[in-house]
């Protein structure tokens, strides 16, 4: 974008055709929408078959193991996001602290993986509705997909005109669908320690690797583990909007992913306890109904299908606003279509892009469901899905350690926080990332990393027109945690 005034900053803000709505999410709202992001309820009954199916007994160490790697990348999310306050998240600062290809490429997996994920799970959205009213029509193809699109729709509706709105729509989606998560999850512990149960009694040896059957086994459960709590990040693409970004997106990112992780270990533990091995496997799209009719017969299904119905839809839209808003990011720095980068004027949202994601993303969700069984499209969707997290968090966490290298060494707490616990963040990503390959099947493969190649050509198309991004800009620290900041000369950067 053309500056005519040559006394303007290089950091200046945009001009008003490239702003979205600012303080629009309080710091509260932040962790509802990462916690809205990873989608408890949906990722529960949906993914929870898919975990026991591949490590058994071992799920819960999945998670655990998972979820430590994971808050190391939540902690590069929040230093990052203090460097640097921008909608396109790791696209930026990873673009900056290591190399604008591995900048684009990063928001490229993200845009791709929300996509695929808008295609499988606006299904599951159709699937939940008519399982509350009509039970019978669950098979139902063109209904459940009819409905799934109308869901999709209602949500796209709410990210276009404007965040305030879709703030308030998640928290009121999220606190029910948390409400009713917290009251089944105590209901839950009370049953199986009465004995009422149909699956093995319950040992902490599950938490362990002794349940693993190999590398292999661990490898893939920590592919579908990552999947879990993926969207929590949205709190970092919403910073432009937060109030206070800088701080309260990178606290909400942490704070979501330690309140998904003891909802996602109490229901699968609950699960393997309560439910037989069989019965899991059989309701693969919907352990948590069958799980809640268990715990309360009778009404304990229908009140958690209404849980996976919220958690589904509220997911469905913070997943709409991280996909936009990384477009929207990129259109502003010219690597994709500029249409990409204007907000607009009433409302401050993407609303180009917001059009454009929608009309894609329900076109391919019309598609796929007549490609395969729902059990299927879930399934190499998760799996596509979890090689591109894994690709963009392992760099995110990396980026945090070059971007503040001279100051990791400044404080304990620095060291662990900034250095230490993304830098084995990342490589626990890139090792599941690598090692996965082998094991996945081609339709997987082909749509986990194909989708991520097809990024290689807007990126030389706008890297030949010359767009800034592609001119290294390094990433400034914060003056508070910039040791050669003049403040801090006589602190050495401590926080």
């Amino acid at each position: 974008m053309a500056d005519t005034d040559v006394t303007k900053p290089n950091n200046s803000r945009p001009e008003p055709e490239h702003q979205l709505q600012a303080d629009g999410v309080t710091a509260a709202g932040s962790i509802v929408m990462a916690v809205a992001g990873s989608a408890p309820a949906y990722s529960i009954a949906a993914t929870t078959a898919t975990l026991v199916a591949v490590a058994g007994l071992a799920s819960p160490a999945a998670l655990l193991w998972c979820a430590l790697p994971m808050l190391g990348i939540a902690w590069a999310f929040a230093y990052l996001g203090r460097a640097d306050v921008n909608a396109g998240a790791a696209y930026s600062w990873v673009g900056r602290a290591l190399h604008p290809i591995l900048g684009f490429l990063s928001g490229w997996a993200l845009v791709v993986s929300a996509t695929i994920f808008m295609v499988a799970g606006a299904l599951p959205a159709g699937v939940m509705t008519v399982a509350l009213f009509s039970p019978e029509n669950t098979n139902n193809v063109p209904l459940v997909t009819a409905i799934g699109a109308v869901w999709f729709l209602v949500m796209a509706t709410c990210v276009l005109v404007g965040v305030r709105i879709t703030a308030r729509a998640q928290w009121v989606m999220t606190s029910i669908e948390v409400t009713i998560l917290v009251v089944f999850a105590i209901v839950a512990i009370v049953h199986a320690m009465s004995g009422a149960t149909a699956g093995p009694a319950f040992s902490w040896d599950w938490f362990g690797f002794g349940h693993f059957s190999g590398v292999g086994t661990f490898v893939a459960a920590a592919l579908v583990a990552a999947f879990y709590y993926w969207g929590w990040d949205v709190a970092a693409n919403l910073n432009e909007e937060t109030k206070n970004g800088k701080k309260a997106s990178g606290i909400g990112g942490l704070v979501g992913v330690i309140i998904v992780f003891l909802l996602f270990e109490i229901f699968t533990v609950a699960t393997l306890v309560i439910l037989p091995a069989a019965t899991i496997e059989d309701n693969s799209g919907n352990v948590l109904g069958v799980l809640g009719e268990a715990i309360w017969p009778g009404i304990g299904g229908k009140i958690l299908i209404v849980a996976v119905m919220l958690s589904t839809i509220a997911t469905l839209e913070t997943t709409l606003i991280q996909v936009t808003r990384t477009l929207f990011a990129m259109g502003r720095d010219n690597t994709i279509p500029a249409a990409f980068g204007h907000a607009h004027p009433k409302w401050r949202t993407p609303a180009f892009a917001t059009l454009v994601v929608t009309g894609v993303s329900v076109v391919l969700f019309i598609g796929s469901n007549f490609l395969g069984s729902v059990g299927e499209i879930l399934g190499n969707a998760i799996s596509s899905i979890g090689l591109q997290i894994a690709f963009y968090y392992a760099l995110a966490g990396i980026a945090v350690v070059v971007a503040y290298r001279r100051v990791i060494f400044t404080s304990v707490k620095n060291f662990i926080f900034i250095g230490l616990w993304p830098a084995l963040g990342a490589l626990f990503m890139v090792w599941i990332f690598f090692v996965s390959i082998p094991s996945l099947d081609t339709i997987v493969i082909v749509i986990g990393l194909g989708a991520l190649a097809l990024g290689i050509v807007p990126m030389i198309i706008y890297w030949r027109k010359g767009a800034a991004y592609f001119r290294r800009r390094p990433l400034e620290l914060p003056v508070e945690l910039d040791a050669k900041a003049p403040e801090n000369i006589d602190t050495g950067g401590t926080p």
